[in-house]
């Protein structure tokens, strides 16, 4: 088939890679000026499949109050608020529920072991070479932290993730750059877990699917999908309509105004992460792989021969202004456990700030829109790169209408219509 993809990040890659593997034409359009700009651009880079559960869970309501009351809190909303804003926090509490939740977390987790399984196979017959690293630690402060992840550990367990409880001296010895005078009382070791460039991957990934044929479109704006001409892309700005089989939607949050003239409503909003990135100073005074510090849900990588923080969730405000809040918390917690890591004086630190397309209840939405001919692979949320591989398999499997290899309950559209 003759199939146009919008959205040019790690998930739009990805599936183009997937679709040309099966013989597919593939044609990829993306706004920006290349691949993985967006979402997929800097990144805390990531792969932990047992951490990839749904923010709407119980108790989270009273998380999230004490977060927008703590200068250092993780989560933040910032003015103005839109319309889809208010309207993602409602569905968001109504997603907390327990039996919700559950259901989700199954779903996101099904996906993301899987779609780990398919990157590593990928990496390895390609034989990519990238910036990434083996291991995830993720760091307890304190007492409160040890108590408030015991939920967390029994999720871990039921997804059938390996990690071990450690001491704070098993923990510096597996990062030995730990600064010793930030207050330490233990840790989780998931010696499985990694952390890698995303958009490194990615365009490694879209050089592998030109080699098929794919090919790839950039700085074209596409217009909204038009009812009468359902798999027909135009520009914005006008251009005559071009004719495929099938069109993929895959281009985040744009994904919504996309599909809005077709009936099709996806609740999807913007909720903004933050991070920096720097050279490394001193590769002795820098993390090995990837740390979590579970108070201020901020993670630090090592990526290659830099660092990069990342952190916060942020909903509401204006996507090209940079909190300083919310970057001052980056700067702390790097501060409080690599001090000596990078190179953050000399003024070559990379700041950004990038918009998650988030679904209220967790899981991505993977398979037909309802439309005859337009599929959607989109909603991943903070766990796009965790969740790529797999979800791009999933949907060429749907077109090509083979079976899938993970059950898919609850990773189509009617998960979200009224009353499912």
């Amino acid at each position: 088939m003759k199939i146009a993809i919008v959205g040019a990040g790690i998930i739009g890659v990805t599936t183009a890679w997937e679709l040309a593997c099966d013989g597919h034409e593939v044609h990829v359009f993306d706004r920006r000026s290349a691949a993985a700009e967006e979402s997929s651009f800097a990144n805390a880079g990531v792969v932990a499949p047992g951490y990839v559960t749904p923010w709407a869970a119980p108790g989270m309501r009273m998380k999230v109050l004490r977060s927008l009351l703590s200068s250092h809190g993780a989560i933040k909303l910032r003015w103005p608020l839109s319309g889809r804003d208010v309207g993602f926090m409602r569905a968001w509490q109504r997603a907390c529920r327990l039996e919700t939740y559950l259901a989700n977390r199954a779903r996101m987790q099904r996906l993301a072991f899987y779609s780990r399984q398919r990157l590593h196979g990928i990496v390895a017959a390609r034989e990519f070479v990238y910036e990434r690293s083996d291991g995830y630690l993720v760091l307890l402060r304190g007492k409160r932290e040890k108590k408030l992840v015991r939920p967390g550990l029994e999720v871990l367990r039921q997804a059938g993730a390996v990690f071990r409880e450690i001491d704070a001296d098993e923990a510096r010895r597996i990062e030995p750059a730990l600064s010793p005078d930030t207050d330490l009382a233990g840790a989780i070791h998931l010696p499985d877990d990694e952390v890698g460039n995303c958009r490194q991957f990615a365009m490694l990934l879209k050089r592998e699917a030109e080699a098929l044929g794919a090919q790839f479109f950039f700085d074209c704006d596409i217009a909204p999908l038009a009812r009468a001409a359902p798999r027909s892309l135009s520009l914005a700005a006008g251009s005559p309509a071009l004719e495929f089989d099938a069109v993929i939607v895959c281009a985040g949050v744009a994904s919504a105004a996309l599909l809005a003239p077709l009936g099709v409503r996806v609740p999807l909003a913007p909720v903004y992460g933050y991070s920096i990135s720097a050279s490394i100073r001193e590769p002795l005074n820098a993390p090995r792989s990837a740390v979590m510090d579970e108070r201020f849900k901020v993670a630090i990588s090592r990526m290659g021969l830099r660092v990069r923080v990342a952190g916060s969730a942020e909903l509401g405000g204006r996507p090209g202004e940079l909190h300083p809040g919310a970057v001052q918390t980056l700067y702390k917690v790097l501060h409080d456990w690599f001090p000596a890591a990078a190179q953050i004086e000399s003024g070559g630190v990379q700041q950004w700030k990038g918009a998650r397309p988030m679904l209220p209840d967790g899981p991505p939405v993977i398979g037909p829109s309802g439309v005859p001919g337009v599929w959607l692979n989109l909603g991943h949320g903070s766990s796009g790169w965790a969740l790529s591989c797999g979800s791009a398999r999933v949907l060429a499997d749907m077109v090509a209408g083979r079976e899938a290899e993970i059950d898919l309950e609850g990773l189509g559209l009617e998960r979200l219509l009224p009353g499912a």
